[in-house]
């Protein structure tokens, strides 16, 4: 082991963060306010380290210039300082860390027992002097610029249809694709993922976390992985498993993304910014913990973490470090990576500084919403984190779209015959209930039925209960809240009237999702019947459970149809995806914009919304004079709809509205038919008298 002399290493800046290649060499800068001295570490192939010191501080920040050094270089960055567990200060110099800002990570932990940073107990015993080199994961510095990103498409989130989608996951089993690009970014970014996206009519994809992630050591210990990629270590650096050529994770996932441009798709990111894989006290030390833990993360007393995430450290959202760290790497990947937008995973945590009470203005997401280029990217979060105090659903800043977790209970309970229809009308509405008094949009309601977090579509009609034995947790892990419904057999079956059943009611679900105001989040592979096995937590199999089955059958077939039908409905309907809420206004036809309906052809009045037992509801918007707008910003009229859903056991008749809505009512789409053709075409009269079956939902055009 060698040091280069002091007189090599230049003085650098401390700000851009990280390692970037310029004056002939690499300048370094790293974070730390409680460093005695800093060293980076200077990996050869063969694993021989050379340590440089770095000997300015400035603001924290401890950098450098170290002449000679070019981009391919693997590093990482010791610490020497105090290690006083009680504090929560764990300094090391024996482990080496990951830059916080590296644009490359490779390699991962393959030493447990070496990347733990004490010896014993993790509270009281003494620091480890185990080095973790050659145990633990490297910095790589990477090449500035690359491909072009395309153009991003800008789509307005009115006119939005998401499609959440795991990267490796959705192409890993596709058969038009070459299996070495399967499951990689080149993979998504090959025609044919593409034409299918294209096809179905999705504007936006949500990409499963492609920030690099580790494995956690409960999970190394029983030789599983992390799929999903919930267990953030490298902020700014592409998750380098997902390449198709191993160090090129950078040059392919900016390929990609311009791919998706091409095809007029955006490209949203789940970005984790809630905890690391460092985990709780007793977890590896190979990036943040080493250089300032309390400067990072929440801590309790005796040195302890607080955990709001339920995954043993949380990120302290108050912390002007984190602050850095998660503005510094989100305009990265907007900027130089060509994202439109984030996904915000347990968002509720950022506005929690110290973990207390949830604050919409906590400096963190102020941060993020000021900023300049992200004010620009759309923002979503998922409003709540493992705590009964983080629920947080509506109560973001105005400028902060939502997952509507409510949106997804209501409208799962109402077709399984668990509830009425009064919290369904606001969900169907646009949820102005929960943002309406916040200067939001019904846009800003991202309405979800699935997500990779729990069952499928399928599995949501064909099982009660949860199958997780293959997780290897005894099945106890997952929510036991699921609100689905078997038809009447747990599982697989050769029933033709239960599969018949489920078929209708995945219908209904996906038709609810599709025609509600607001922005709807479909999960991949629900177009296309896929099933987990009645799995709702697979994290940690990354196998044909959770890779999208490409085999064509009769029933993926004909839901992939009637989905795509439902989207081209929808972008062509403006009235049906309106950015304003509803007001009970007058429109030009003398109308409300909004009237909902008794199944006797009378609108509903007060008492009926607290009626339990009511099972049907009509839907009536007048288009005459949406608030839709073209690009341009003109306002567009539609026909008139209504929606006729009933959840009831048994078929019904409904009387039609009277003419003063319509001169007719055309039926549209009928979920009891398998490509959603009117079961019953042709034309009705106001007032006209209209079988409507047993759980089912038809749509009527009513011509302006």
């Amino acid at each position: 082991m060698a040091t280069r002399p002091e007189s090599e290493v230049l003085a650098g800046r401390p700000f851009p963060l990280g390692a970037h290649a310029e004056a002939g060499g690499v300048r370094f800068a790293v974070t730390s306010h409680v460093a005695d001295a800093v060293e980076v570490c200077l990996v050869d192939d063969d694993g021989t380290e050379k340590r440089v010191e770095l000997t300015e501080r400035t603001f924290g920040v401890w950098h450098g210039l170290v002449p000679g050094v070019t981009p391919g270089q693997r590093y990482g960055f010791r610490v020497h300082g105090p290690y006083d567990a009680g504090r929560g200060l764990r300094c090391n110099p024996a482990k080496l860390l990951v830059d916080p800002y590296a644009r490359q990570v490779v390699g991962g932990i393959t030493n447990l027992e070496a990347a733990l940073g004490y010896v014993g107990d993790p509270m009281h015993g003494p620091p480890s002097s185990v080095d973790s080199l050659g145990s633990v994961p490297l910095s790589v510095v990477s090449s500035p610029g690359g491909a072009d990103t395309g153009v991003k498409p800008e789509v307005p989130f009115e006119e939005a249809v998401i499609y959440e989608m795991h990267v490796r996951g959705f192409t890993k089993n596709h058969p038009e694709i070459p299996e070495k690009l399967r499951g990689t970014y080149l993979g998504l970014a090959h025609p044919a993922a593409i034409e299918h996206l294209a096809r179905l009519g999705v504007t936006t994809v949500e990409l499963l976390p492609v920030q690099a992630f580790q494995d956690e050591p409960s999970l190394i210990s029983r030789g599983a992985r992390n799929y999903w990629g919930y267990s953030p270590l490298g902020y700014c650096a592409p998750h380098a498993a997902y390449a198709s050529e191993p160090g090129n994770e950078i040059q392919e996932f900016r390929t990609m993304v311009a791919a998706l441009h091409a095809a007029n798709i955006e490209v949203l990111i789940d970005v984790v910014y809630n905890h690391t894989c460092e985990g709780g006290p007793d977890g590896p030390t190979i990036c943040f913990r080493g250089y300032d833990a309390p400067g990072y993360y929440l801590h309790a007393g005796g040195g302890s973490t607080v955990d709001i995430t339920g995954c043993g450290n949380t990120l302290d959202a108050g912390s002007p470090q984190v602050v850095r760290l998660v503005t510094d790497s989100l305009r990265y990947w907007a900027q130089e990576m060509g994202v439109d937008g984030f996904r915000f995973d347990l968002a509720s945590t950022m506005g929690r500084p110290g973990g207390g009470f949830f604050d919409r203005d906590s400096a963190l997401l102020t941060a993020i919403t000021t900023d300049p280029v992200l004010c620009r990217s759309k923002l979503i979060a998922e409003p709540w984190d493992a705590t009964g105090d983080g629920y947080r659903v509506g109560d973001f800043g105005m400028q902060w779209a939502e997952w509507n977790g409510r949106y997804r209970d209501t409208v799962r309970d109402f077709w399984r015959g668990h509830t009425s229809v009064r919290d369904l009308a606001y969900r169907l509405s646009g949820s102005s209930d929960l943002y309406a008094d916040d200067l939001r949009r019904p846009w800003q309601s991202i309405n979800f039925i699935t997500a990779h977090d729990g069952f499928t579509l399928r599995d949501l009609v064909s099982y009660n209960d949860k199958h997780n034995e293959e997780n290897g947790e005894q099945n106890r892990d997952g929510t036991n809240d699921n609100r689905s419904w078997n038809c009447g057999a747990e599982g697989e079956t050769t029933d033709a009237g239960v599969l018949a059943l489920r078929a209708q009611q995945a219908r209904n679900l996906l038709a609810t999702l599709l025609l509600s105001t607001g922005t709807p989040m479909m999960t991949a592979g629900d177009e296309m019947w896929r099933t987990q096995g009645g799995n709702n937590n697979a994290y940690c199999l990354d196998n044909e459970v959770s890779w999208v089955d490409w085999t064509a059958t009769d029933a993926g077939e004909a839901l992939l149809g009637f989905t795509q039908r439902l989207i081209d409905l929808r972008a062509s309907s403006p009235a049906l995806r309106q950015p304003e809420f509803f007001e009970g206004r007058a429109t030009r036809s003398g109308n409300p914009d909004l009237v909902w309906f008794r199944p006797d052809g009378q609108e509903m009045a007060e008492t009926d919304w607290f009626d339990e037992g009511r099972r049907t509801l009509g839907m009536f918007i007048d288009g005459s004079n949406c608030l839709s707008r073209t690009r341009e910003g003109e306002l567009v009229s539609d026909d008139s709809w209504l929606m006729l859903m009933h959840a009831g056991a048994e078929a019904i008749t409904v009387t039609l509205p009277h003419e003063r809505y319509g001169p007719s009512y055309e039926p549209y789409l009928d979920t009891t038919t398998a490509d959603g053709s009117p079961a019953t075409p042709g034309s009705f009269a106001p007032r006209g008298k209209v079988p409507v079956a047993a759980r089912s939902l038809l749509l009527l055009r009513i011509p302006r």
